[in-house]
């Protein structure tokens, strides 16, 4: 009963956070399972057919260093509104389960993740599950596997180009350390340095070719890359990379033009900035990165919800995750609307993070994210928008 009270109160004061500008309605919000202490991180949400929702986060004493990590998910129904209980969706025995992505292709549900090896995140490796039969409360997979990528020596020669492409770095340097440009390009150089390490986080994009583009980073290279399938995720290749300095977890979408455009976290120079790319070949080629004059300090996601709607969630801040914003853009991402905060806390205490960003058939708008509070209580918020009450 105490730890139901909990749960409520740290709810109540977590609506209560919301500023007064909010420009769009919350149709409904619910924390997936109670506070709790274990840490919970990375979520993605997919709708299933049906109408029915399954969520995934990681869940642990700690993350890469922490070997009892494994993915949790839970199901949502959209009958009573309500979450069932949540179980374990994948255990890699004796190493971290991390970053956690859902998605389905033709009735298949998919699932991908990391097994952190060595307990780096530049030795993880890229896992994934599939499954049919998801109806019931738990999911029964049937397949599972590894994912290899081999980027050939056209990544190294396209990091390269795209170097010479950025603005000239602002990171510092002396006579006796090398550049860190050089020291990437001489990283994408070393084939097991450019072969591994990759990491999921951001839910993959279907063109309507049926090309799957599964989004991913290393933090080894500090940047990011494609993996794309054109057989419904049997197999998988490497694109080019999207080359930047710290341009990671990017967030996909696809202009009327189909034009592919990539949305980054930052992790390079100050100020903290969203990234930007573009892709005019499917996904397969990226455009140096570029930086948006909107403050992100961490994962970033974008979904459409209409040709000319697009929303975008970020933690849009110089420093810290304590708010957590929506924005809109009408015309393609040219120009960015901020329509307020979908959580804030103004003490700067709590840390709400790494969203989850779907449009359901019926056209709403699904959220889930990181809510860590004071007191490093934590659990994974589900945040329902509807999009047409945009003022």
């Amino acid at each position: 009963m105490k730890r139901i009270l909990l749960t409520f109160i740290m709810l109540t004061n977590a609506l209560l956070a919301i500023c007064q500008n909010q420009r769009f309605e919350v149709v409904n919000r619910s924390f997936i399972f109670p506070l709790q202490e274990l840490h919970v991180h990375g979520s993605s949400i997919v709708e299933l057919p049906g109408g029915d929702f399954l969520a995934a986060w990681f869940e642990g004493t700690g993350e890469r260093t922490a070997d009892d990590v494994k993915i949790m998910g839970a199901k949502y129904s959209s009958k009573t509104n309500t979450w069932g209980i949540p179980y374990v969706l994948a255990d890699t025995e004796g190493l971290p389960d991390c970053n956690p992505v859902l998605f389905m292709n033709k009735g298949k549900l998919f699932l991908l993740w990391i097994a952190v090896h060595a307990n780096r995140w530049e030795q993880s490796i890229l896992r994934f599950k599939t499954s049919t039969d998801y109806a019931n409360n738990q999911v029964q997979w049937s397949w599972q596997d590894n994912i290899f990528l081999k980027p050939d020596s056209n990544f190294v020669t396209e990091v390269k180009a795209r170097f010479k492409d950025l603005p000239e770095s602002r990171q510092g340097w002396a006579e006796y350390a090398p550049r860190y440009d050089q020291m990437i390009i001489n990283a994408s150089e070393d084939l097991t340095k450019r072969s591994f390490g990759w990491m999921t986080r951001i839910k993959p994009l279907t063109l309507h070719s049926g090309r799957i583009l599964l989004p991913l980073y290393s933090d080894g290279l500090n940047f990011s890359m494609i993996a794309y399938s054109d057989n419904d995720g049997a197999t998988w290749n490497a694109s080019l990379p999207i080359v930047g300095r710290g341009n990671i977890q990017p967030t996909l979408i696809e202009n009327a033009s189909g034009d592919i455009i990539a949305y980054m976290r930052d992790t390079g120079d100050d100020p903290a900035l969203l990234q930007t790319s573009i892709s005019k070949d499917k996904g397969i080629s990226w455009s140096a990165n570029k930086e948006v004059n909107i403050p992100s300090t961490a994962s970033v996601e974008v979904v459409k919800v209409a040709n000319n709607k697009w929303l975008l969630v970020l933690n849009d801040m110089v420093e810290g995750r304590s708010k957590l914003s929506l924005y809109l853009s009408k015309d393609e991402g040219a120009n960015w609307e901020n329509l307020g905060p979908i959580v804030e806390d103004k003490n700067k205490e709590g840390r709400f993070s790494y969203p989850s960003l779907i449009k359901a058939a019926d056209g709403m708008v699904h959220l889930t994210y990181s809510h860590h509070k004071k007191g490093d209580l934590k659990t994974i918020e589900h945040v329902i928008i509807n999009p047409n009450s945009i003022k």
